[in-house]
């Protein structure tokens, strides 16, 4: 899934095998984006949404267009080391019981998982998690069968209620750590949209926080975590209005 994320998404695509169908889904109407990825990335497929759907209800999508048993969200601010996704697959097919399988991150300061289930493990062997990270995750289709992203979530922690209900569920989540992922963070949208999209992040955030407790914990705890946080949101709003139209006033 992109949103004006021109910048960063060639190195993601680089680093995936030429021969691996790949599916974008822009959560805009730059149909300008479409028409260069298309032409220059023969195993590319480029879906316009018209207009920014979400992250939940956009990798929704672009699962349900994937006819295969495997679909892999990957996020454009990522890049996959050699044989990362050879190793993913092979190793997914010892153990076919799996809901979601996620190579590790690249650098051990910034792991994309929460919380091992395993009282002993190997971590040169696959182990089980409670969550990871949804910048990169291998889904299997037939164990997840109608289980999607809750479409709720614009952005922020739908990967994590998504793991949550696919535990609840009964299935498995696992890291991978002999394939390895780099992810740049926060580098996924031109940095003329930064302020823009960090007043956004903001609120969403905030939203996300409050509707994934009240979902799963109930409204007492939402209210509590949420309150201080949304007034702070409503300041940095204003505060964002206030100084964007002293410079457009400039200008």
């Amino acid at each position: 899934v992109t949103l004006k994320s021109e910048k960063v998404i060639h190195d993601c695509i680089k680093s995936i095998d030429q021969n691996i169908p790949i599916i974008i889904v822009e959560n805009s109407n730059n149909y300008e984006l479409k028409k260069n990825l298309e032409s220059q990335y023969k195993n590319l497929k480029c879906v316009i949404t018209e207009k920014n759907l979400g992250m939940g209800a956009a990798n929704n999508k672009g699962i349900k267009l994937v006819n295969t048993d495997y679909v892999y969200i990957l996020n454009p601010d990522t890049t996959l080391e050699k044989n990362t996704l050879e190793n993913l697959f092979l190793e997914s097919k010892k153990i076919p019981d799996f809901s979601i399988i996620s190579p590790i991150h690249s650098d051990s300061n910034f792991p994309n998982w929460k919380n091992t289930l395993e009282k002993d493990f190997n971590k040169s062997q696959p182990f089980q998690v409670e969550s990871v990270d949804g910048y990169s995750m291998l889904l299997n289709k037939k164990n997840l069968k109608d289980l999607y992203f809750d479409e709720n979530f614009f952005l922020y922690l739908e990967n994590d209620d998504f793991c949550l209900r696919v535990r609840k569920a009964g299935g498995s989540i696992l890291i991978m750590p002999n394939s390895k992922i780099n992810h740049k963070g926060a580098k996924a949208v031109d940095s003329k949209y930064e302020k823009e999209i960090e007043l956004s992040r903001n609120w969403h955030w905030i939203w996300s926080k409050f509707y994934f407790n009240k979902k799963h914990y109930g409204f007492l705890k939402a209210f509590i975590e949420g309150f201080p946080r949304f007034f702070l949101s409503i300041f940095k709003y204003l505060f964002f209005l206030l100084i964007n139209n002293k410079t457009k006033k400039k200008i």
